[in-house]
């Protein structure tokens, strides 16, 4: 029994933190979460036997986008007790980010809307960056990371190394302003004093500035996680 309680308080918790807007834009397109962009962090995460949570802004069942039964880990991953419980999301107002030691934000269009000004959110990445807990997020997961000011005023993305989706990958999938997407996300990380590198459209990358780890599009998810298991190791 002793043996068992060590094990269990040396488990590492994970919080993903999902969107609850199922439409974007002007033109009222389907958003949600992308589905391989919790899929395959969560396979790195469980085969390390950390332990994964899922909360999403109104909790309940989040929206999702780009199921491919034909990607075998997003098949899996559909049919899994993960997905099971992912569909019934603890709502981010009752979460305790204490609890957790590190939180990731899969990508998906819908954060676009309902993480970027939610005190929640900004409340819940401040405190996490400032207890210095792992902060991953991966294509349009750091939208979330936009506008969150830490206890000494200063902006979080200040001087931090930083990627997301780009602007050549928004054109290339025929994201246009306003009638997809709300704002350019490179743009905006750049106006808030990120300094922002990237690699071509949809090859894998993924940034590590200290406790802040970002993946640039759905093919860099599992390196987000990955990334993140080395540090929390």
């Amino acid at each position: 029994m002793f043996r068992l309680f060590i094990e269990d308080i040396n488990m590492k918790h994970i919080l993903f933190v999902i969107t609850s807007t199922n439409i974007t834009g002007t033109g009222k397109r389907p958003a949600g979460y992308e589905f391989s962009e919790i899929a395959d962090p969560y396979f790195e995460f469980i085969n390390k036997g950390f332990t994964v949570d899922f909360t999403s802004i109104l909790g309940g069942t989040p929206p999702y986008v780009g199921y491919n039964s034909s990607e075998k880990t997003s098949k899996n991953f559909m049919e899994s007790n993960g997905f099971k419980r992912l569909n019934f999301s603890h709502k981010l107002d009752d979460i305790d980010i204490t609890a957790y030691d590190a939180i990731f934000f899969p990508g998906g269009l819908g954060l676009m809307t309902d993480m970027v000004n939610n005190p929640k959110v900004k409340e819940i990445i401040k405190n996490a960056y400032e207890s210095h807990k792992i902060i991953g997020a991966v294509c349009h997961g750091p939208s979330a990371l936009l506008n969150v000011i830490l206890s000494d005023g200063t902006n979080l993305l200040e001087g931090k190394k930083i990627n997301s989706f780009t602007k050549a990958e928004e054109d290339i999938d025929k994201h246009l302003l306003g009638d997809v997407i709300p704002f350019m996300l490179d743009e905006e990380l750049i106006k808030q004093g990120a300094i922002f590198s990237h690699t071509k459209p949809f090859d894998p990358f993924v940034v590590v500035d200290d406790n802040l780890i970002t993946g640039q599009n759905p093919a860099s998810a599992s390196g987000v996680a990955v990334e993140m298991i080395k540090s929390l190791e």
